[in-house]
């Protein structure tokens, strides 16, 4: 049966920016929700020095917590190949923080969809990028996963792999038992495509799954695309609660129990306070009781 976890998506900007939120108060948090573990991210300010991070991973063991994933941003598209050079060996780095973290996944992402770039040219400097990781990853007891992103946090332009063909494309160049797929409806949707659709292509390649329902606050998925070239995520973009939004859930869970799967699902949600992720980890409690009795 899968195993739930969470992360901080309504926190994200005090735990990596400016610091209001510390990393043991998000554990606190993560400990009064019905979950498994709390899935880190490789900027927060707490894991900064190497010495921290086994130090964390007991503080989330001491209150029943698991660090299932390590959630990274590299950027492989940039077309300066010394660029590219200092994000995989900044993705190696996560991928020691992950194993110290006790984590047994870390993702990766294929990088910026910048406007110059074009398609065969972001998928042979991602999937080289992914490929040069892989031994690392392999070394330390680590499965790299990579996102059907939208956009980092941090980034200028949106996820150059987020349409379902280049995604499964990218995934299709690399055939490794360590390497699949961090599965997130969501973001299907924020493409303008069908969640259930790259479901069925890439099932038996998910590995773990990321768990959001989104709304848009005004306007449509037009204003959004010209919303998307700044930094960070457009303002009419909004995560809402579990079993709310656009997503099926009982589609998604009966396709991924139908495969067998039995990896992680992390909750993506929280903007209206921890409240409303209790409730998104009910929700989706009971539906995987549901779907995997």
């Amino acid at each position: 049966m899968p195993r739930l976890a969470a992360f901080p998506k309504a926190w994200m900007d005090g735990l990596c920016v400016d610091g209001s939120l510390s990393l043991a108060r998000w554990i606190e948090m993560g400990a009064t929700l019905d979950i498994d573990g709390l899935e880190f991210y490789s900027g927060f300010l707490d894991l900064r020095e190497p010495g921290g991070w086994s130090r964390y991973r007991r503080l989330a063991e001491d209150h029943g917590l698991d660090v299932p994933m390590l959630c990274c941003s590299p950027d492989f598209t940039h077309p300066d190949p010394e660029h590219r050079r200092r994000q995989v060996e900044l993705e190696k780095g996560w991928i020691d923080m992950a194993a110290a973290l006790g984590c047994r996944t870390c993702r990766v992402l294929s990088g910026q969809r910048r406007p110059e770039l074009s398609r065969d040219e972001g998928l042979a400097y991602a999937a080289d990028c992914i490929q040069e990781c892989l031994p690392h990853a392999t070394a330390a007891g680590i499965t790299l996963v990579i996102e059907n992103h939208y956009k980092d946090n941090y980034w200028e332009y949106p996820e150059f792999a987020q349409a379902m063909d280049v995604f499964c494309e990218l995934v299709d160049r690399i055939d490794s038992p360590g390497f699949g797929v961090n599965y997130d409806p969501s973001n299907t949707l924020l493409a303008g495509e069908d969640p259930l659709e790259l479901l069925r292509r890439v099932r038996h390649r998910v590995v773990s799954m990321h768990a959001s329902d989104r709304f848009l606050a005004e306007g449509t998925l037009e204003d959004l695309r010209r919303e998307e070239s700044s930094v960070g995520y457009a303002r009419r973009l909004q995560h809402g609660e579990i079993g709310t939004g656009l997503n099926d859930y009982d589609a998604i869970f009966a396709a991924l129990a139908e495969v067998g799967f039995e990896g992680w699902i992390s909750i993506e949600d929280g903007v209206e306070g921890l409240p409303q992720l209790k409730r998104s980890a009910e929700f989706l409690r009971a539906k995987i009781r549901q779907h995997w009795s």
